[in-house]
């Protein structure tokens, strides 16, 4: 079995590998690619050949060996979503921003919950809370991929406008938002009763309070401390061990070890820049590069579009609506309000319903906990593949590739450099 992983891993790599390259041709990032070959190489696609080629190649006894391999490459992921997500960027544009990134969530959020309560009734599972099938679908439908958006802005060509600035910090903010509404739901679903329920939350906030005042001092410590000059490994070590003690840490509470990864990536020191990118972006990327594609692949193996039905499309169809509708719904008319254009509005909404991996990690914890079943769970990672391929199409239909004007209102051929520190590790360039 170990073998067969192995050679599991070759094929999730090739595969992925030469779809990325077919994306760029169709202007998509390479997440699309690379969650469009997950579903394929399942029982979507692949299973529909006879001789049940996915349970051949992908047997049941190597998955759990490639959930691990998955897991470490997701937790390190999301460790650099983390560093990525500098909330200090936001100093002095917090009350600008803070409006139309809570609109951006809080419409698609409430949109969502009527959705849920109608799916409710064919899809909550009966031996768990409604409130928590609900709470958990809304916040599905409200989230923003912060790290594939930054990808698309990139690629676009927005870096440093008005259109992809606002966009990014709104991203942020809304990302930070949706994940503690998760802790909330994670809690709330596996709390077995009111008493568990506050226990979890309060272990939650003082792992917080740890994290923002002892850990992040202990970090800044440890690499003011460490010689510029001596080799990176050391430090490695010492940050991905950080990483999955923290995991360990959150999972231990009940809120799932991907917060805790998280969390460690908020709390990590930005300085000294271009030495933290050289010692530890840049390797940890690599192994992300290498073992994220297989998370796909296991998710994938779960999304099975066979079992909807005529009646799953419809719901299909009400879930896709609801989806696109709320994001352009809470972003579009704020954008519009605050001064842009129609079309620089447009191409807001666009880039704000993007959702990408962030959506796949939040729908794999709703699987694994039983929030939603295997039905639903495919119909949302339909979802999420639907609203980030859009956004290529869109922008470029919009006119906004490479032609949006910059902040400061001047002409430019090129696309323009990202505010600040250029050197800074990025996810845009690491990762989908």
């Amino acid at each position: 079995m170990e073998a067969i992983a192995m050679a599991d891993v070759a094929i999730v790599l090739l595969a992925g590998r030469l779809f990325v390259r077919l994306s760029g041709r169709f202007r998509q990032p390479p997440v699309v690619a690379e969650i469009a070959i997950g579903i394929m190489l399942g029982p979507s696609l692949l299973g529909l050949l006879p001789g049940d080629l996915p349970g051949r190649i992908f047997p049941d006894e190597a998955r759990p060996m490639l959930s691990a391999v998955s897991q470490v490459g997701l937790l390190l992921f999301m460790f650099l979503a983390g560093w990525e997500m500098d909330l200090g960027r936001l100093r002095g544009r917090g009350r600008s921003v803070g409006g139309m990134a809570g609109l951006s969530m809080a419409v698609p959020f409430l949109l969502g919950a009527g959705a849920a309560a109608l799916l409710a009734g064919r899809y909550a599972d009966s031996g768990r809370s409604t409130t928590a099938f609900v709470l958990f679908l809304s916040t599905a439908f409200a989230i923003t991929a912060f790290p594939v958006l930054a990808r698309i802005i990139k690629d676009s060509g927005l870096t440093g406008t008005r259109v992809g600035s606002t966009a990014m910090a709104c991203a942020a903010v809304g990302d930070v938002l949706a994940w503690c509404v998760l802790v909330l739901v994670v809690a709330v679903s596996e709390a077995g009763s009111p008493g568990h329920f506050w226990t979890v939350l309060g272990l939650t906030v003082a792992y917080g309070l740890v994290m923002g005042f002892v850990v992040r001092r202990l970090l800044r410590f440890m690499i003011g401390r460490s010689p510029r000059a001596a080799s990176g490994a050391n430090l490695l070590v010492l940050i991905a061990s950080g990483v999955f003690l923290s995991a360990w840490v959150t999972s231990w509470i009940g809120i799932h070890a991907i917060f805790g990864a998280f969390a460690f990536g908020l709390v990590m020191p930005r300085e000294p820049k271009e030495d933290l990118h050289l010692r530890v972006a840049t390797p940890l990327a690599g192994i992300v590069a290498l073992l994220l594609p297989v998370f796909f692949i296991v998710t994938g193996l779960s999304v099975d579009v066979g079992v909807l039905g005529l009646a799953g499309l419809a719901y299909l169809g009400l879930i896709l609506c609801t989806a696109i509708l709320g994001k352009y719904a809470g972003t579009v008319l704020p954008a519009r309000m605050s001064g842009m254009s129609w079309r620089e509005a447009g191409a807001f909404g666009t880039l704000m319903n993007t959702r990408g991996l962030t959506e796949i990690v939040i729908l794999d914890i709703g699987r694994q906990l039983g929030v939603i079943d295997t039905e639903m769970f495919s119909m949302m990672v339909i979802m999420a593949l639907v609203t980030t391929a859009m956004a290529g199409p869109l922008l470029h239909k919009l006119g906004m590739s490479h032609t949006a004007a910059p902040l400061d209102g001047t002409d430019h051929q090129d696309p323009v450099q990202p505010e600040g520190d250029t050197r800074r590790p990025s996810l845009a360039k690491l990762r989908p």
